[in-house]
């Protein structure tokens, strides 16, 4: 009768007084009535912490109804982001934290309250080296874990650290920061063990001079792997910053064909123009402001007549741009001969960027404008090819459809910006379809 008096009480208590704060749950999910000697007693498990739902009558933690997906999710979040390069921990120069922590480790006093000397030179020598590896264990520490693993980048960040600190570089000197923490915390343990073990003062003072030595001279001697990640920072933190949700105009084309003066007249970018190959070292990045819209605009290194395997680093920075960015393309030929690519593998080299980025937005520009009025250079490969119909055309017009600009007379240039204003709004079509086509795809299926 008592039995079934508790459980009647029990019944009468309200649900939230059962999910109260303390968050009593009776075994299992049931009252366990004890013997009926102690019948009025309800046996009880500890509080539990954990936050659960009803689902079919049954308590079930929230953890468990988490999709399996949802971590891969977050992962994967990461990977479509850019910017990580900007947001890499400032690094200290070697001898800075070398010095700086040798002058907070020396200023560390023995406990107080030890009377014998032997004992209180022991605990000072000690604790001072105790206290010096940990300030050059941190900030290493601290640089191997905030400096970001190369596979959770997006691939075009990827991409600029191989091609532009060499591959396996940026791995190898975080490696190299890691290994030199691991030696600082060995060495000073076992030095700072040795110490306390002194039965003497003069014993307790040389082995902590010895001990400060041996960390000074592993600091000095592997700390070059800090100052080449300082300098890595340094090169990773200017490259430039893409917006994945913003429309790009990526300028392509051979060497010295009048790319970033494009770039001067569309957009903020001030690039260096000069008359010679190659003056684009890097990608550049400007933006175009458009009925209070912005987008943005990347002047790429010049590609070359040759196979990918033969390309160097800056062609390979414009290769993967196209490859990884979200970009709307204006190609920008040069069929006046001053460029020193002639127009017959200006051809070539447009053929097969044009086959390979199909799927991208597209615009041909012909630069020099006022010089084709001219008689055009002809080069000695040109005769080569000479039954091709298509290079023929190539060579006088330029690409179907494709739009005459100078830059010194001013020709064609509204109509260009006209164009470009066109493609960036279509490309930003783009990029909202892509958007809600993946948000879509993660919704769950009915």
């Amino acid at each position: 009768m008592n039995g079934a008096l508790c459980l009647w009480q029990l019944c009468h208590v309200s649900s939230t007084k059962l999910l109260s704060k303390s968050s009593i749950f009776y075994d299992g999910l049931y009252i366990k009535v004890a013997s009926r000697k102690n019948a009025n007693l309800c046996i009880r498990r500890n509080v539990q912490t954990v936050a659960y739902e009803i689902v079919n009558g049954s308590y079930i933690p929230n953890y468990l109804n988490k999709s399996p997906n949802q971590t891969k999710d977050k992962a994967s979040s990461k990977l479509e982001n850019l910017g990580a390069f900007q947001k890499l921990p400032m690094v200290m120069p070697s001898v800075d934290i070398l010095y700086s922590a040798l002058r907070k480790a020396k200023r560390v006093p023995p406990t107080q309250g030890i009377a014998n000397i032997a004992k209180r030179e022991r605990n000072r020598g000690a604790k001072q080296l105790d206290a010096l590896m940990k300030e050059l264990a941190v900030p290493l520490r601290e640089y191997f874990e905030n400096f970001p693993k190369k596979k959770v980048l997006h691939p075009y960040e990827q991409s600029l650290i191989e091609l532009t600190l060499g591959d396996g570089n940026y791995e190898e000197v975080l490696g190299k920061v890691d290994g030199l923490r691991k030696k600082v915390v060995s060495v000073g343990k076992e030095c700072a063990s040795l110490c306390a073990k002194s039965l003497t003062k003069r014993e307790a003072v040389e082995r902590l001079n010895e001990g400060l030595k041996k960390l000074e001279d592993i600091f000095k001697h592997d700390g070059k792997a800090v100052d080449d990640l300082l300098n890595i920072a340094k090169t990773l933190r200017a490259m430039p910053v893409v917006d994945l949700e913003t429309p790009t105009l990526c300028l392509v084309g051979a060497p010295n064909v009048g790319k970033s003066s494009l770039i001067r007249i569309l957009s903020t970018g001030k690039p260096e123009v000069c008359n010679y190959p190659f003056t684009t070292r890097g990608i550049l990045m400007g933006h175009i402001v458009s009925n209070f819209q912005h987008y943005q605009v990347t002047d790429t290194p010049g590609l070359l007549k040759r196979h990918d395997e033969d390309r160097n680093n800056l062609e390979k920075l414009t290769l993967a741009v196209l490859s990884h960015l979200p970009t709307a393309v204006l190609y920008v030929h040069d069929l006046t001969g001053e460029c020193g690519t002639s127009p017959s593998d200006q051809f070539v080299i447009y053929k097969q960027i044009r086959d390979r980025f199909r799927d991208l937005l597209w615009l041909d520009v012909v630069s020099k404008s006022d010089l084709l009025e001219e008689s055009p250079v002809i080069f000695i490969t040109e005769d080569s090819d000479a039954n091709d119909v298509e290079m023929a055309r190539y060579r006088k017009m330029g690409p179907i459809g494709a739009i005459r600009v100078s830059v010194k007379s001013g020709e064609g240039l509204d109509q260009l910006k006209a164009k470009v204003h066109d493609m960036l709004v279509a490309q930003m079509d783009r990029i909202g379809r892509t958007e809600s086509n993946q948000d879509n795809s993660k919704l769950p299926l009915a």
